[in-house]
C-alpha cells in the first residue's frame, strides 16, 4: 500500500506543532526550576491533586490524568515525597491500590509557584493568540486528544500509558 504523504501544508502544521511541543515544555520545564525549584512534571502533579476532593487522588487516576506511565508516576511521587509535597496512602477498602496526597508542604510550593508559571503560559501561549486563535487552538487540541485516546483510537501503540 503506497503511504499517504503529507501535504506540504500538513507537513509545515506538524513540524510547527512538534518543535513548539518540545520548546514549550523545555521553557515550561525551566522557568519552574528556575523560580521555584520544581519540575513541569512535579507542578502537574501537584495541580491535579490540589483540585481533588480532600487533595488526593487514585496513583492509576493520577497516571491518567497526567497522561504518562503509572511506574513514572511512582519514581516521581517517590521524590516529591522525600521533599514532603506529597504523601502515599492505602486506598480505603482496595488493598491493592494507593492514593497520592498533597501536602500542606505542597500546596504551599504550589501557591508561591503558580503565579509566575501562569503568567509564563500567558505570555508564551495566550498573549500571541487572538481569542479565536485561543478557542479554535484548543479545539484542535481536543480532536486529535480524543483521536488518541477514545474508543477509535489507533492500535499501536497496545495500551495508553497509563494503563502500562
Amino acid at each position: 500500500m503506497e503511504p499517504r504523504w503529507l501535504s506540504p501544508e500538513e507537513q509545515r502544521a506538524w513540524r510547527a506543532y512538534r518543535d513548539l511541543s518540545l520548546v514549550l515544555e523545555d521553557v515550561l520545564d525551566q522557568q519552574l526550576r528556575h523560580k521555584a525549584d520544581l519540575s513541569h512534571l512535579y507542578y502537574s502533579v501537584m495541580v491535579f491533586l490540589s483540585e481533588a476532593p480532600e487533595r488526593r487522588l487514585r496513583m492509576t487516576d493520577l497516571a491518567e490524568q497526567l497522561k504518562i506511565a503509572r511506574t513514572r508516576l511512582s519514581y516521581t511521587v517517590s521524590r516529591m515525597e522525600e521533599r514532603g509535597w506529597v504523601r502515599r496512602e492505602d486506598a480505603p477498602g482496595d488493598g491493592r491500590a494507593q492514593l497520592a496526597v498533597l501536602t500542606e508542604e505542597g500546596l504551599t510550593a504550589l501557591e508561591e509557584a503558580a503565579p509566575s508559571h501562569v503568567a509564563t503560559v500567558r505570555a508564551a501561549v495566550f498573549d500571541r493568540l487572538t481569542p479565536e486563535q485561543a478557542r479554535a487552538f484548543g479545539e484542535a487540541c481536543e480532536i486529535i486528544l480524543t483521536g488518541l485516546t477514545g474508543p477509535d483510537r489507533p492500535a499501536f501503540p497496545a495500551d495508553l500509558p497509563w494503563r502500562r
